[in-house]
């Protein structure tokens, strides 16, 4: 979540026009992370995210991201549903740009997950991958392997700014993950976006909701736990936590067992999961508009990540 376009009251009291709502009580930007332009808003009614769709959201695949936020919520998966307008229209416009209303979810993320956290993260999300079986809309993952390589060599100048030699590293990653990507394996639709400040937790340490679904695509369940693994289960120092991992799997087997093609592809997931935000983080790093209320995310720490995955992952050994 971030904040790149301002939303002046007159804006704002146009656009609830068309709700029923009631007036605004309070509406302040959100800061954290990348993509989108997102408020907190409070009404006579409720509270609310109003969220509006910036420069990497594609205006053809809104639909597919409000219509999977009310399937879900819908078949009880805990998940912000779009608001309707008076029309039923949940997709609108701000500044000429796409926006939308959901409910507040309670709850906090976790700064600093523990292994009870991962646990319940890896619970959480195969509850996701089966509330979403069924739904009828399909969206290919744009972020997915085979765009990886188009995507860095546009950036190959900045990442060997970064560092002198990388852009050489990434190449090799690339060709082999190109190689051995694996295929077939169970799919549906993922979140591929499911990090710590996407999951709230209740005060118990529970499981509470997943938000930021504005990645959410069709492509292989064990994708998604790779993300997440990478996500969740690194240490400050850039150490791997295995305990933590096997905590997020055991989580994830509760509600979803994997088949034994889905562990053995894991390891290699995970390097290319790693490989996907190593990209985007540095696609982002020299993009952010001026004054945009948002920090870019350094892709060195993904850079650190892939270097743990070409060593390779044992998740699966003894005591998993």
């Amino acid at each position: 979540m971030a904040v790149y376009t301002d939303i002046t009251d007159d804006e704002l009291a146009a656009f609830l026009a068309d709700y029923d709502l009631g007036q605004a009580v309070a509406f302040k930007g959100i800061a954290e992370g990348v993509e989108n332009s997102n408020f907190l808003l409070e009404t006579e009614t409720g509270r609310f995210i109003l969220t509006v769709y910036e420069r990497r959201a594609k205006p053809e695949d809104l639909p597919y991201f409000l219509d999977l936020l009310t399937w879900l919520a819908d078949r009880g998966y805990p998940s912000a549903k779009p608001i309707a307008d008076h029309s039923g229209a949940t997709l609108k416009t701000v500044r000429g740009k796409p926006a939308a209303l959901v409910e507040f979810l309670p709850g906090l993320s976790a700064r600093r997950p523990t292994v009870a956290h991962c646990r319940e993260a890896g619970e959480g999300l195969a509850w996701l991958h089966l509330a979403g079986e069924g739904y009828p809309a399909r969206r290919a993952n744009d972020l997915g392997q085979p765009h990886w390589a188009p995507l860095f060599s546009k950036h190959r100048q900045a990442a060997e700014g970064l560092k002198p030699g990388l852009a050489a590293t990434i190449d090799k990653d690339l060709a082999e993950l190109a190689l051995s990507w694996p295929r077939g394996l169970p799919s549906g639709v993922i979140h591929a976006d499911y990090f710590p400040d996407n999951v709230f937790f209740k005060p118990d340490g529970k499981f509470a909701a997943a938000i930021d679904f504005y990645f959410a695509c069709d492509d292989a369940f064990a994708y998604d736990i790779a993300v997440t693994l990478n996500a969740w289960c690194f240490e400050s120092d850039g150490s791997f936590n295995i305990t933590a991992a096997r905590a997020l799997i055991a989580g994830y087997e509760r509600r979803r067992p994997l088949s034994p093609a889905e562990r053995d592809a894991i390891p290699i997931l995970a390097r290319g999961a790693a490989m996907r935000f190593f990209l985007t983080r540095l696609a982002d790093w020299g993009a952010t508009p001026a004054g945009a209320l948002v920090k870019p995310k350094d892709p060195l720490e993904y850079e650190r990540k892939l270097a743990v995955h070409r060593e390779g992952l044992s998740l699966f050994g003894a005591g998993a």
